[in-house]
């Protein structure tokens, strides 16, 4: 199948094998000629990006390279990116990693033109509008993971060293202008990373479809990105080189996160404390928190996952195959079945039930998080108790 295209939903996406030529025309059809490309450590050092720059650079684009980004980024890599921003005369971002960078970059761009306090356009009520709309610079995002949908998104997550807590910079401005969407940026990415990118992307499905608001638009693209998800995710972790599961999974990434508009849940509410204390991998431990909190919704989720489950074509649709499928899926990925087995101890339990509780997440779980909810789910997940 041919997954070149060009669409417009939820932005202006260039997707397909090779679209990454095209990144200095999208660049200047922005009117960014001066382009502040951000990107992690690990990314910079790569011969992909050297030969990105190269290609803007030869297009006669005066691109610069800010890398200094934590996989869990903070505050710090925001304003750092901001001066060297300032300092190099950049008129536009070019976001180009996983979703580390690419939120790093979303913010840097709307930051560029703040007088405000990055604290003060957290997403809570319309804190947004005491922006500047003016002085947000245009970007251009570009994938290299299939897991977050960064791309696709209005807001980024930061962490709040200070609180330890994870804080969600909302916008609607900060939504790339453009995206390119290729898929062969992502091969050769390991194994690992592949699957928990994937699974992330597979949390961002499922906690869409399961959030309670009426959003039938929003269910039909988390169906999709699932169904996707179970065809190509064992294909992409299992060959780094196949261009077509590539392709699924950057797609199925994608409609993630525009269904996530409706609504994410305990997944995250639990996930994000976790990553802000013990910088653990966010896909990776969304994957490890997921069938506890499929467990502790069941009663509500029910119906729901039977349909699913028909629309994945599992046997025997119901709660139980979808559950299965998913724990089936973390045992060939070696995803581990505890918190424990990430590096979480049992010390902090009181600590990260009191952040998840406030995680804007949280109120878009099917059943009604309380901080004791919470405590226990972190407790189930410590011992591997997969029950009430």
């Amino acid at each position: 199948m041919n997954y070149e295209s060009n669409w417009s939903y939820p932005t202006n996406i260039r997707f397909g094998a090779g679209r990454i030529s095209e990144l200095p025309d999208a660049c200047l059809s922005l009117g960014i000629d001066r382009p502040l490309l951000v990107t992690d450590t690990g990314l910079a050092k790569l011969p992909m990006l050297r030969n990105v720059a190269v290609a803007c650079e030869q297009a006669g684009l005066g691109v610069k390279i800010f890398s200094d980004i934590k996989s869990n980024p903070v505050e710090k890599n925001v304003t750092d990116g901001v001066a060297v921003l300032k300092a190099g005369g950049n008129n536009g971002v070019i976001a180009f990693g996983g979703g580390s960078a690419l939120d790093v970059g979303k913010v840097i761009a709307f930051m560029s033109g703040q007088t405000r306090p990055l604290w003060e356009f957290e997403d809570i009520d319309d804190w947004w509008t005491r922006a500047d709309p003016d002085g947000i610079l245009p970007i251009v995002a570009v994938p290299t993971t299939a897991g977050t949908g960064a791309e696709v998104g209005r807001a980024g997550v930061i962490g709040k060293q200070s609180t330890h807590t994870k804080k969600v910079i909302f916008h609607p401005k900060m939504m790339p202008a453009l995206v390119i969407s290729d898929p062969i940026l992502t091969v050769g990415l390991p194994a690992n990373l592949t699957a928990w990118t994937g699974m992330d992307a597979l949390a961002h499905c499922l906690e869409a479809y399961c959030a309670p608001s009426f959003h039938p638009m929003a269910d039909g693209i988390a169906l999709e990105g699932m169904r996707l998800i179970k065809r190509f995710l064992q294909q992409a972790v299992n060959n780094s080189s196949d261009i077509e599961a590539r392709s699924g999974m950057l797609a199925a990434a994608a409609m993630g996160a525009t269904a996530f508009q409706k609504g994410l849940g305990g997944i995250h509410a639990l996930s994000h404390p976790v990553g802000a204390l013990y910088d653990t991998h966010h896909g990776l431990t969304n994957a490890v928190f997921m069938p506890y909190v499929m467990v502790f919704n069941r009663r509500v989720i029910e119906d729901s996952m039977q349909h699913l489950a028909t629309h994945l074509e599992l046997p025997k649709p119901s709660f139980d195959a979808v559950l299965d499928w998913i724990l089936n899926l973390r045992a060939e990925f070696d995803i581990p079945h505890t918190i424990q087995d990430i590096g979480v101890d049992d010390s902090r339990f009181d600590q990260l039930a009191a952040l998840a509780v406030k995680d804007p997440t949280a109120a878009g779980n099917p059943v009604e998080l309380s901080e004791a909810d919470c405590r226990h789910l972190y407790e189930n997940s410590f011992s591997g108790r997969l029950g009430q």
